[in-house]
């Protein structure tokens, strides 16, 4: 299977025009090194983002009819931030398949959260071009639904995983990985163990019904020990 197929598979969603879907994967480092019939993510990234925000705006209108604009504001504002934008391309793990130059690839840019915030919106966009409104609007709610229910109901989430990678990264180190360690119990109630290592070192672990709850718990506790000795 080749990456492009691969990532159809994780996002759910085969193109009819793949080339819409390499473009929102082609960051400008690389349109710039090939130069040649090379056209990166950003004009897809202008539009998604206009996607993003009616396809949020709708939903929030039509399914919280008691919350003031105001509210509402707050709310979407907290949806389509750079953070919840972040997170939402480390779930279907974007980083391993956004095309980079050696430059970029070289100093992390392929888990920094501004690049990979921006080819989320890109990839909206590429679908939305590939198959009309509803159909975006079904993949992304689907993708947001969490973020907007933590948003909607005032609960401030913590992504401890994007918290960790400014840490680091802000330090000058780049290597960050996470292993799944162990998982016990029942189909129905898993645990899920997971390690945090910080070039090569392991600086924390955590445990969650879910290995993304488990990596969020990991992250923290790394967050903890890496801002101490720092």
């Amino acid at each position: 299977m080749n990456k492009i197929k691969e990532f159809e598979e994780i996002i759910g969603y085969k193109f009819l025009n793949i080339r819409l879907l390499e473009t929102a994967l082609t960051h400008s480092s690389y349109a710039n090194e090939k130069r040649k019939n090379s056209v990166c993510n950003e004009r897809l990234e202008f539009l998604g983002d206009s996607v993003l925000s009616l396809v949020t705006s709708r939903y929030l209108f039509e399914n919280y009819k008691n919350l003031p604009e105001g509210e509402l504001t707050k709310a979407r504002a907290q949806i389509v931030c750079e953070r919840s934008l972040f997170l939402c391309a480390q779930n279907i793990e974007l980083g391993n398949f956004i095309m980079l130059g050696k430059g970029e690839e070289m100093t992390g840019g392929r888990t920094r959260p501004s690049i990979l915030a921006d080819a989320f919106e890109a990839l909206i966009a590429a679908i939305y071009l590939d198959s009309g409104l509803d159909r975006a609007r079904e993949w992304l709610l689907s993708q947001l639904y969490d973020t907007i229910q933590l948003s909607v109901s005032g609960k401030s989430f913590k992504d401890y995983k994007t918290m960790l990678q400014e840490t680091v990264q802000a330090s000058g180190e780049t290597d960050i990985n996470y292993a799944l360690t162990g998982q016990s119990g029942p189909d129905h109630k898993k645990v899920f163990t997971v390690e945090v290592l910080i070039g090569g070192k392991v600086y924390g672990s955590g445990e969650g019904s879910s290995k993304k709850n488990a990596e969020q718990n990991a992250a923290k506790s790394a967050l903890e020990r890496f801002s101490r000795e720092k």
